[in-house]
């Protein structure tokens, strides 16, 4: 959450870009809505035009690693290399912006944070996941009402419509 008050709200997207990120964008341009996509470096490589539609359409992109794995005990080495091969595919991709940064199922512990510091990133995480909650999980409408329910000045929505969670193993 942003401390602001200023009566707005985060629109914020993980995972992708992926087949889905054309319907995605056209309900955000048909609309006149602006957010936030957290994308994978290997999404963002088989998904390159989708990348390139998200920048020319004036959304914001961040980083979500390149494996979407956890960065948790791993070398620095490793943790640099996930989040700077992805950020070098969002360069190419146009977006010419901030690239901020979410960690995979937002766990951060030692050489992340650190990695994060040295590099002067920020960290974008959220405090509403409708997507989280199995009783409204299956429908879009319970969703929108639970976040529009649940929002406050500043909140950061967090959805992952380009998952396929029809295919959810």
């Amino acid at each position: 959450k942003v401390n602001t008050r200023q009566k707005v709200i985060a629109l914020t997207f993980d995972d992708g870009p992926s087949p889905k990120t054309d319907t995605v964008l056209t309900i955000l341009n048909n609309n006149n809505i602006k957010a936030t996509f957290f994308l994978t470096g290997n999404s963002l490589h088989h998904y390159f035009s989708e990348t390139e539609r998200i920048v020319a359409l004036g959304h914001e992109i961040g980083n979500h690693t390149y494996s979407h794995k956890r960065l948790v005990f791993r070398s620095y080495k490793t943790i640099a290399s996930e989040i700077e091969k992805t950020d070098s595919l969002i360069r190419k991709a146009g977006y010419k912006g901030d690239i901020h940064f979410r960690p995979p199922h937002a766990k951060k512990l030692l050489v992340l944070p650190y990695y994060l510091e040295q590099n002067d990133r920020k960290t974008i995480l959220w405090d509403i996941e409708p997507e989280s909650i199995d009783k409204i999980s299956a429908s879009s409408d319970l969703m929108a009402q639970y976040v529009v329910g649940n929002s406050k000045s500043g909140s950061i929505i967090l959805l992952h419509p380009m998952y396929d969670w029809d295919n959810e193993s």
